[in-house]
């Protein structure tokens, strides 16, 4: 599975961005994909994740109600829709698949993309 993330940028607080995760080489449908980031000097945090069928979610309580995940398979990518930033969200964000579950724990994943950049300003 090759996965390539986009769409991070500089926002203000307040603002939005959608990252998008463009899966290749396999059967995407078949994966479930997970987004995680890592701020600097910190470990890699779980914020989202979406089952293979797209019928099932699971948000990090700090994004709950401000993110939100979802998959088009016919383009091969998956979504986050990220709304009401807040400077704490800054951060490499990485999607992530595997074929076991849509877990919370960034192990469980096999596959990840290189990472985009998003960058909150107060």
């Amino acid at each position: 599975v090759q996965l390539q993330a986009s769409g991070g940028g500089l926002v203000q607080a307040g603002g939005s961005l959608r990252l998008s995760c463009a899966g290749s080489g396999v059967t995407f449908s078949n994966y479930h994909m997970g987004w995680f980031r890592q701020a600097p000097g910190k470990e890699r945090e779980f914020a989202a994740a979406i089952n293979w069928s797209g019928g099932s979610t699971y948000y990090a309580d700090s994004v709950r109600g401000r993110f939100t995940i979802s998959r088009d398979d016919a383009k091969n990518t998956v979504y986050l829709q990220m709304n009401s930033l807040k400077p704490e969200d800054t951060a490499v964000y990485y999607c992530g698949a595997n074929n076991v579950g849509y877990y919370d724990d960034s192990r469980e994943y096999d596959w990840w993309g290189q990472g985009t950049q998003v960058t909150v300003c107060s």
